[in-house]
């Protein structure tokens, strides 16, 4: 089996890539600042962009997890996420947590295929 790493960051390599399966690791919003919409949509863009170096786009993605500090804010999440995606969704799941650091609402992980 043949493991691909790219995008290395001081605790990880952004995508994994092994057999058909593309595996992108946790990414936060750049400007923590704002509400769980743009923080989603920032995410959302940064993920295109590492599937981009790897030649592939959004279409790719078949799987997600989110996580989420604040659930009360998830319509506004769900809002700039189908917005990006459209009618071709992944599959998901979202989850509650106490806290991502650093001022981040929101943290996804994405899973696409060749």
């Amino acid at each position: 089996m043949t493991i691909k790493r790219s995008i290395k960051t001081p605790i990880q390599n952004r995508i994994v890539e092994t057999g058909n399966l593309v595996f992108v690791g946790g990414c936060i919003a750049d400007d923590t600042s704002k509400t769980m919409g743009p923080q989603t949509e920032n995410i959302l863009g940064k993920i295109e962009g590492y599937l981009r170096e790897v030649g592939l786009d959004r279409k790719a993605i078949v799987a997600a997890q989110i996580f989420v500090t604040d659930l009360s804010q998830k319509k506004e999440m769900d809002a700039a996420w189908t917005g990006f995606f459209g009618d071709e969704l992944p599959t998901r799941a979202t989850v509650g947590v106490a806290d991502l650091g650093g001022g981040a609402m929101i943290e996804v992980v994405v899973t696409a295929a060749r």
